[in-house]
């Protein structure tokens, strides 16, 4: 390849839509996605972090201020998609909340709190999304599980069910939707340093945080924690053609820790 000669970018026209992608793997992969070519739709919560992101990814990228778990802002972020480019490829259905609680200690609100979120908010998140795909043409679906939905760990009982349910979902989804072509895999990371993986996002102390990620971390064989940008890279995969024959799928971004 001369200099002259550009390397092909794998996500080139692509329009996709992040859930969560204000902060963490969801902007991680927003930068990523941009990068490979794609024109990305970024749905958050706070709109100061969208707008920050906005700023930071600078081209190619729109802002939606909106709650997944709200289906009325599931509708408004479909009606901008569609009247701004009027299709999806790629769905990115990332967002999601954490909070530990043990066995003696799970209140209703709690339950509900992350089932409306990671389970009902990702099941509307993708249904609504289902008309901007245009049938035949490669369409792709990846869901953020985690590889707690996997293992056991102590005081995260139902964060673990919504990811083990979010697992499910994409074996359910790929036979619903082959005859449309559209792919559905998983993206399960394992410790991630992100903002979800902190005293305020988990409502633990900084001490108990501290002690949950050396804890984690022996757990790992790679010992380490991942960054963000290592899932953006498995997520683009999942997304591209590359990934063409690939679908039902779960893979683990893990540093090896759901296979030992």
């Amino acid at each position: 390849m001369t200099q002259t000669e550009s390397i092909p970018k794998i996500l080139e026209g692509k329009i996709a839509v992040i859930t969560g992608g204000n902060s963490g793997i969801g902007l991680a992969t927003a930068h990523r996605f941009v990068q490979e070519g794609a024109y990305v739709f970024i749905v958050g919560r706070l709109q100061n972090e969208l707008d920050a992101a906005v700023k930071q990814i600078g081209k190619n990228i729109f802002g939606i201020q909106g709650d997944i778990s709200n289906l009325k802002d599931l509708d408004r972020l479909y009606d901008t998609v569609r009247q701004q480019k009027g299709r999806i490829d790629i769905l990115f259905a990332n967002a999601g909340v954490a909070e530990s609680a043990s066995l003696e200690s799970i209140s209703e609100s709690h339950f509900d709190k992350l089932f409306n979120v990671n389970v009902k908010g990702l099941l509307f998140t993708v249904q609504k999304a289902l008309p901007l795909f245009q049938d035949g043409s490669g369409g792709s679906i990846i869901l953020t599980a985690s590889v707690g939905g996997s293992k056991g760990f102590e005081g995260i009982s139902v964060y673990a069910a919504t990811k083990a349910a979010v697992r499910s979902f994409a074996r359910s989804w790929t036979m619903d939707l082959k005859q449309r072509k559209i792919r559905v895999n998983v993206v399960s990371p394992g410790p991630i340093a992100t903002p979800m993986l902190s005293s305020a996002g988990m409502k633990l102390s900084e001490e108990q945080i501290e002690q949950f990620k050396t804890n984690i971390v022996n757990a790992v064989p790679l010992g380490r924690m991942g960054n963000p940008d290592e899932v953006a890279k498995a997520v683009s995969f999942l997304a591209s053609n590359d990934s063409s024959y690939v679908t039902g799928i779960e893979l683990f971004v893990d540093g090896g820790m759901a296979q030992i």
